[in-house]
């Protein structure tokens, strides 16, 4: 269930609801008792951790395939251009 933050705007006051979402948001604050609150955006603040994420499990081959891709681009600067096969410089 995620996590959702809430403002009053009566008197300013956050917290913090673990609700599903499928549930209704709160109105009432809970520290000046008035039906003032709102949802506030916020970014996710998680991390996945443990083997089988990508963080883990691609990294080398994220590596091997960027070497790839600089040997490519090594390639394509050694060749002549269009534009000097074509007798233009």
């Amino acid at each position: 269930m995620p996590i959702y933050e809430y403002q009053c705007e009566a008197c300013n006051h956050q917290l913090e609801a673990l609700q599903k979402m499928s549930a209704e948001p709160l109105l009432r604050c809970p520290a000046c008792d008035k039906d003032r609150l709102k949802k506030l955006i916020s970014a996710a603040a998680f991390k996945l951790k443990g083997s089988g994420w990508y963080e883990t499990d691609f990294k080398n081959k994220a590596s091997s395939s960027t070497s790839s891709s600089q040997a490519e681009s090594t390639a394509a600067e050694s060749t002549p251009s269009a534009a000097s096969s074509q007798g233009v410089e």
